[in-house]
């Protein structure tokens, strides 16, 4: 049964989608005990299967690995809705286009297992990429539309198709009732909340706060390719989005100026190659004219060799 201690409260039985019919039990967590690595998926399948049928919660958190205190918020919060604590570590490699930095991406195994292990992560799944694409392999998972032709997906074609595409399977893999994304990655959170809505997966998609450092650059794991003087220059992400939410609180409604505003500054930081800046609805992602309490200001610059990207609501 469920981890934990205290007296558990018990939710009415639903029909199990991945099994049997289950009842949530609700607890106290208890400290961490230890924490299984699986890197097989049958048997990451059938320990997860395990959990459901004895009526645990399953909360999820997949990620690339190199974890920051961005990652360790979704595993505190995942901590706190579900019985059994699950986390992905894999570089999906079908998510990258050609020049990108999957080869350099950065890795640190025995660092993530620690930091893992202190937020009380109960299974770390851990696959290789020959597990999750085997040869022949030739099935994925597309979400069209503005979600994903705009932003990144105009930047970056095949990007979302990867991304969909692992989520679905691990979300396969480990079955989790409740699974946890950061907002810094808007516009994967909205693509992944659009799939799971329309292929009717019962998965809660929970969006988290994006965190960010002392000096406000969205903490990030590509952040450590930052040289100093780059790290300088990318603060005037956060304060390009400080000064955009400023003019809207202000009044200012017009798209179209704030947008100027924000090349500007952006513009004055000779190393900054800007990708997009763009206003945009928060559910379509579709860009407006007029700001509202809706809209959301999006956008990715290149420093040196390092892209960034970040966002923030324009009206609080």
């Amino acid at each position: 049964m469920a981890r934990g201690t205290g007296t558990s409260k018990a939710k009415t039985n639903t029909k199990g989608f991945w099994g049997k019919s289950e009842v949530f039990a609700f607890r106290v967590p208890r400290p961490y005990k230890n924490m299984e690595i699986i890197s097989d998926i049958k048997a990451m399948q059938n320990r997860c299967l395990a959990a459901r049928d004895s009526g645990q919660k399953i909360s999820f958190v997949p990620t690339m690995g190199f974890l920051h205190e961005g990652h360790l918020s979704l595993l505190r919060e995942g901590r706190k809705r579900g019985d059994l604590l699950i986390l992905s570590i894999f570089v999906n490699p079908t998510q990258f286009g050609q020049g990108e930095d999957l080869d350099c991406y950065p890795r640190d195994f025995e660092r993530d297992e620690a930091m893992a292990r202190e937020c009380g992560v109960d299974l770390l799944f851990y696959p290789e990429a020959e597990a999750i694409y085997p040869p022949g392999y030739a099935t994925y998972v597309s979400v069209d539309g503005p979600l994903t032709t705009t932003l990144e997906g105009a930047c970056r074609p095949t990007h979302f198709r990867g991304v969909t595409t692992v989520v679905t399977k691990l979300f396969n893999i480990v079955m989790p009732h409740v699974a946890l994304f950061g907002r810094k990655d808007f516009q994967q959170l909205a693509v992944i909340s659009r799939m799971t809505s329309d292929l009717n997966l019962p998965i809660d998609i929970v969006g988290m706060p994006i965190i960010r450092e002392e000096d406000g650059l969205a903490m990030s794991s590509r952040n450590v390719y930052l040289c100093n003087s780059e790290r300088k220059q990318a603060l005037a992400l956060n304060d390009t989005l400080r000064q955009t939410a400023e003019m809207a609180q202000n009044g200012e409604s017009n798209a179209e100026k704030i947008l100027t505003m924000a090349q500007g500054r952006l513009h004055a930081e000779a190393d900054l190659e800007i990708d997009y800046v763009k206003i945009c609805n928060a559910q379509s992602l579709e860009e407006v004219n007029t700001i509202d309490h809706e809209s959301v200001i999006l956008l990715a610059v290149s420093v040196g060799k390092t892209r960034l990207i970040d966002n923030g609501n324009l009206i609080s």
